[in-house]
């Protein structure tokens, strides 16, 4: 079966005045992958998403999105940032934050259109979050109030959403949560998110790519089952090292 390439990467680097951070970066992520970026702080996971999302500028090598020019493919991307420049406790319902993630320009002088608030009501859905569509956001959990921004992002349509540290602070229960919903979706669209949650997040990840300055890429299809199965004790520092050795 014919595979789509969602994201090319080619022979990236990039330094932070003048200490390289990432170096030779080459990656294929398909379409419909769920792709997880893994590795040891400072070893340019959220460096190379910030790279693809056009955040910071690229110095060297070349990025393609849908076989196109990156920067141009840009509104195809939806991003939940590991900090959100909402303010969480501000008395807003989920529902108002959701529709924040609309993408037009065009100045809001009544309010929001009934098309957007079903379209709302849809992505929450999406992550199991629809009953709570009228509730104050600060009312919600870590975890819930997670899935809501995962819906904000999902609200103009994107063709790939990536995700920075979506469970930071959030207990087991919440991300085996999250994932599970990203799990969902990622029956329609790809899947990109940089995790220090090694075993759960290997529960559903198809690829899991480490990164420490260089890149080392692991094919998951294999494994995702056994990890999902088990009950035992998953030392998260030896399967991180593992991972930064193995060359599968």
């Amino acid at each position: 079966m014919q595979t789509t390439n969602v994201i090319e990467i080619q022979g990236l680097s990039f330094s932070y005045d003048k200490q390289k951070v990432l170096e030779d970066i080459n990656l294929v992520i398909e379409k419909n992958d769920f792709t997880t970026f893994i590795g040891p702080n400072g070893g340019g996971k959220s460096t190379l998403l910030k790279l693809i999302l056009g955040i910071i500028p690229l110095q060297e090598g070349n990025i393609s999105i849908f076989n196109k020019p990156y920067l141009s493919q840009i509104p195809k991307l939806g991003y939940v940032p590991q900090n959100t420049n909402i303010n969480l406790n501000f008395p807003i319902t989920v529902l108002e934050v959701v529709m924040m993630g609309q993408n037009s320009l065009k100045t809001r002088l009544f309010g929001y259109k009934k098309e957007e608030k079903e379209r709302a009501l849809e992505v929450l859905e999406n992550v199991s979050m629809q009953d709570f569509a009228h509730k104050n956001i600060s009312k919600l959990s870590g975890g819930q109030k997670q899935r809501v921004l995962i819906a904000r992002a999902l609200f103009s349509r994107p063709e790939i959403l990536l995700l920075d540290e979506p469970t930071s602070n959030i207990d087991v229960n919440g991300s085996e949560q999250i994932y599970a919903s990203l799990e969902e979706l990622n029956k329609d669209i790809s899947i990109v998110v940089v995790s220090h949650d090694i075993s759960v997040i290997l529960k559903y990840a198809s690829k899991a790519i480490y990164i420490n300055k260089t890149l080392t890429h692991h094919d998951l299809t294999h494994m995702k089952e056994d990890f999902k199965n088990s009950d035992e004790h998953v030392c998260e520092i030896e399967l991180l090292e593992m991972l930064g050795k193995c060359k599968c």
